[in-house]
């Protein structure tokens, strides 16, 4: 698949696009050409993170089958905020299931176009899964898991919002260490989720050897809508894990979400990458790494950590993971990666102890 990579100066607003760019490069936001498989309407919160990264990558993924799509949706606060009884802000064939077996429906149903082309002679229909970190992370993981495994003819994309934000903001096997939620109070010797939990999604997807896996955040949605055409040029199973802050469950500012998107990147807490039949094939590198206070501070879910009475030993953990995964993805490039101090486990150390 050939790609013409664009000049970080080329790139302009979504609003207008830049004329530094070709005609057919550009995005617009109100483009006549658009699918708006996501149309207005909805009643999502104001700066929602997912709201935003479902519009584009389900137009992405109509552009890419020529509109011959059928979506699957898991419950979740994409499901609720786009079909208020009687309602709907879907303009595609889209199925809502159970929290838990969106990647088993979406399976059913890829079966059941490719039968249907067969006998009736024409192009097959793909089908798109989508949920949350709840309904895929937690819930509906082993559906997810069983879908890989078969190697079913299904994009699977994960909203990423590190909590069960629809109903209440609970922690989920997405949240991050040192979180508060409505279940990961800040009471205790260590406040917030506990370190040593969850699950890396991506990194299980790519255990299971599938065609196609990848990340991305609202902050780059051409990265976003490449990866998505992308994805669609294979058959089998592809999964694509995207990070859409949450103001709401975050405690940030709704104009803040693209930023927070960014600096999740550029801090190294959400390594943006791709890979095909398990092995990493392309790193998004960080152009200007950025403390990961930069990012925390922005965000009340992590307020207990700063002040006088602040958490020491998590941050300097959380410190820890950024630069793990800088050298496990290797997120910088030439002379930057010598100045990545080693991490400082000893803490870790203690509380495995």
């Amino acid at each position: 698949m050939s790609e013409q990579q664009i000049k970080f100066y080329q790139t302009g607003t979504f609003t207008i696009g830049n004329r530094l760019l070709q005609p057919d490069q550009r995005s617009g936001q109100s483009n006549i050409e658009r699918y708006n498989s996501l149309n207005s309407g909805h009643r999502a919160c104001q700066g929602c993170g997912e709201a935003l990264g479902a519009r584009y990558t389900v137009d992405a993924a109509m552009r890419a089958t020529q509109g011959r799509l059928v979506a699957a949706n898991a419950t979740g606060c994409l499901e609720v905020f786009s079909t208020p009884y009687p309602e709907t802000s879907w303009q595609l064939p889209w199925f809502h299931s159970l929290f838990g077996n969106t990647a088993a429906v979406g399976t059913g149903i890829a079966a059941a176009m490719k039968v249907k082309a067969r006998k009736n002679g024409t192009p097959e229909v793909r089908v798109l899964a989508q949920g949350g970190d709840g309904g895929t992370t937690d819930i509906g993981f082993g559906c997810l898991s069983g879908m890989f495994e078969r190697n079913d003819d299904v994009l699977y994309v994960c909203y990423d919002n590190e909590g069960y934000m629809n109903t209440g903001v609970q922690r989920s096997s997405a949240t991050p260490p040192a979180v508060r939620t409505a279940t990961t109070q800040i009471v205790g010797k260590h406040p917030g989720n506990a370190f040593g939990q969850g699950k890396n999604v991506p990194l299980i997807a790519m255990a299971h050897g599938i065609p196609y896996v990848a990340t991305a955040t609202v902050a780059d949605l051409r990265d976003l809508e490449r990866k998505v055409k992308k994805a669609m040029s294979f058959h089998g199973a592809r999964y694509i894990h995207v990070l859409v802050p949450c103001p709401l469950g975050w405690g940030a500012k709704s104009s803040d979400t693209i930023r927070l998107a960014r600096l999740a990147q550029e801090t190294a807490l959400f390594p943006v990458f791709e890979a095909e039949y398990g092995e990493i094939t392309h790193v998004n590198k960080i152009r200007n790494l950025q403390p990961v206070e930069n990012y925390m501070k922005l965000q009340k879910r992590y307020a207990h950590l700063f002040g006088p009475k602040g958490d020491v030993a998590a941050l300097t953990r959380i410190k820890a993971m950024a630069e793990r995964n800088i050298r496990m993805f290797g997120l910088l490039s030439g002379d930057e990666a010598e100045f990545i101090p080693t991490a400082v486990q000893a803490d870790q150390r203690a509380e495995r102890v």
